[in-house]
């Protein structure tokens, strides 16, 4: 390929440098290209002269990685995401930064558990926390079943305050991480009871499950629990707003915001692309858990370390729900934008380190079909995750629902067959996943089931590949995927995170930073 200019400047490695992407006319196999020219500017932050930070921002993408980032970027850029957003975007070709590009470091982590080479959230979130490669859904354990002294607990018996937040359940692989040691993620009662005990000051996001011979087995009784260990235990968003100060240690969960708060088994926030479906008086947000947890732990004279976990990208890109991500990652940006807004206050005390415990989905931007061609924009015709157009499946009668009836729906939800044009292929494996949907007889053996469907409805896949094959994207797996994540720094000792590392260099550059060995 011969590109007539190519001008590419990343601010990321510079201190002071604004970030610029030119998109050039190239010829390409003999076909020229018309110029596109998009400038985009990083605001820049003051430089930190600080060398150990009195506040640690640890932020995780689960399931982030490049593409999930410039998916959102490219999504921004052509208003795809406008219900975030107000302002209107031009067709050409463009992206909008998001925040993270702020963060004047960055380095790349490999993320391979210590048994299997494409990890696990459990192994790669035991890695980020204590600097150790551990096994397959082990928490903060190595494979003696000793327990591997997480930077959470350090910091807390450094005399900081600690906070874990996450936009899924509390006691989910990521933030259980932090403050709980077993060798099963699945043993959320034996996780749940460690929390209660940690010693920690701020808990918040979804709530607390439990296994079945759990001797909690309500949230009213893990609240009584909760309060008896010391925490305030707050489920409505009034009480939320109300927390100060004088309320001491925190427990806030999400078991009371709302009708429409919750996803299938009630334990995480729901979609952002279904925000509405909460109570617009107990609508709250990641970013409204984080920001109340850097309030509360502030003015602490030994300062504070808050993990905040976004969780449902990885989620999103599980089913293979590209727009739901764009969504998500967007929201986890406000978050960045909240702690560099605490950043700016406290430069040469604060440091911030961003990162993906591992990628998700194997997702590209670039199909076969479109060629060199993408088309964002198709994504603002989706108006709901894949889960709740899933849960709009299984309430029809299998029955009396027709395939034609169904398009209307798809129409509705993703603008298959109304904004969005079909061809005579793809109205045929619609209407195969509808049958298949709808209890049909089985027309695909189990191995073929997994790859078009892997696990999830059929018909609601198949709409959301469709759409995202029209828009120039692709996923290559329902699962992990083992390609590097981005390390993203600012602030007090930042400048040790460049470079090319694995995930456990990430923990023991936070350590060592902070002199939390």
């Amino acid at each position: 390929m011969n590109c007539i200019k190519t001008s590419l400047k990343w601010g990321f490695l510079s201190l002071t440098a604004a970030t610029t992407l030119s998109l050039a006319s190239c010829s390409d196999n003999n076909e020229t290209r018309t110029e596109n020219t998009t400038a985009v500017t990083v605001p820049t932050h003051a430089i930190s002269r600080g060398t150990q930070p009195k506040y640690i921002i640890y932020l995780i993408g689960d399931g982030m990685a490049t593409p999930q980032i410039n998916l959102a970027e490219a999504a921004l850029g052509q208003g795809s995401v406008k219900r975030l957003y107000s302002q209107t975007k031009s067709e050409t070709p463009a992206i909008e930064a998001l925040r993270l590009r702020e963060l004047p470091v960055v380095g790349m982590a490999t993320t391979h558990a210590e048994d299997r080479y494409i990890t696990g959230s459990a192994a790669a979130a035991t890695a980020l926390a204590t600097g150790h490669k551990t096994l397959i859904g082990y928490i903060s354990q190595d494979y003696r079943h000793d327990n591997l002294k997480t930077m959470a607990e350090r910091a807390h018996e450094k005399g900081m305050k600690v906070g874990i937040v996450s936009s899924v359940s509390i006691d989910h692989a990521t933030p259980a991480c932090f403050y709980a040691h077993t060798d099963d993620r699945n043993k959320y009662e034996d996780i749940g009871n460690q929390l209660l005990t940690s010693g920690f000051d701020y808990f918040a996001g979804g709530s607390v499950r439990w296994n079945k011979r759990s001797t909690l087995k309500t949230a009213a009784e893990y609240a009584t629990a909760a309060q008896e260990k010391g925490f305030t235990y707050v489920d409505t968003k009034a009480d939320f707003d109300a927390l100060n100060a004088e309320s001491g240690r925190v427990i806030a969960t999400i078991n009371k915001l709302g009708s429409g708060a919750f996803t299938s088994d009630g334990s995480a926030l729901p979609y952002s692309i279904d925000g509405y479906l909460q109570d617009s008086e107990n609508q709250i947000t990641l970013k409204d858990f984080a920001e109340k947890g850097i309030e509360l732990m502030q003015n602490n004279p030994n300062g504070f370390f808050i993990m905040v976990e976004a969780g449902k990208i990885d989620w999103a890109c599980h089913a293979n729900d590209a727009t739901s991500s764009a969504f998500d990652m967007v929201a986890f940006d406000e978050v960045v934008g909240a702690a560099l807004d605490f950043y700016d206050q406290h430069p040469d005390e604060t440091l911030i380190v961003i990162t993906g415990d591992h990628d998700c989905g194997g997702l590209t931007l670039g199909f076969t079909s479109t060629d060199y061609e993408t088309t964002f924009k198709n994504l603002e015709n989706q108006t709901m995750s894949y889960l709740e157009f899933t849960n709009k499946v299984r309430s029809w009668n299998p029955t009396t629902m027709t395939f034609g009836e169904a398009m209307v729906e798809a129409g509705k939800a993703f603008g298959l067959g109304t904004a969005i044009s079909l061809s005579n292929y793809e109205i045929q494996q619609l209407e195969a996943a509808f049958k298949r949907s709808m209890g049909g007889e089985q027309i695909l053996n189990d191995t073929e089931e997994k790859l078009h469907y892997g696990g999830y409805d059929p018909f609601t896949m198949t709409c959301t590949h469709i759409l995202n094959n029209k828009s120039g994207i692709a996923f290559s797996s329902y699962q992990h995927t083992a390609v590097p994540v981005p390390v993203f720094a600012i602030g007090a000792g930042a400048d040790t995170f460049t470079g090319y590392y694995d995930n456990t260099d990430v923990a023991k550059k936070i350590m060592e930073v902070a002199q939390l060995n």
